[in-house]
């Protein structure tokens, strides 16, 4: 069963979201990445707590988005294959915005 996380999404662009996870507890995310493939859309997100606002990004979540009993949550992606192909996309992607010159 993949973890449910429940958020209303709005229809502005929003960088920083609190979602609730099976347990009750709201943990702050950092939206850094979004990635739309076959009319399912993903997002690429990093936990802000004191320990990583300081940091470069390393470690990061991806969710997608999904309708349930008519309301729109973002679930973990089960599929082995379609984790391992978001995946490429963001790290492509987040390769290509860091530089590594500096």
């Amino acid at each position: 069963m993949s973890e449910e996380m429940k958020k209303d999404i709005p229809s502005e662009e929003v960088d920083i979201i609190t979602l609730t996870d099976e347990d009750g507890k709201e943990i702050d995310f950092e939206i850094v990445g979004e990635y739309e493939k076959d009319g399912q859309r993903y997002f690429a997100m990093i936990p802000l707590d004191e320990e990583n606002e300081n940091s470069e990004m390393t470690e990061y979540v991806i969710l997608k988005l999904a309708v349930e009993d008519g309301e729109e949550v973002l679930v973990t992606v089960d599929d082995d294959d379609e984790l391992d192909d978001v995946a490429d996309y963001f790290d492509d992607y987040f390769s290509q915005e860091i530089d590594y010159d500096n």
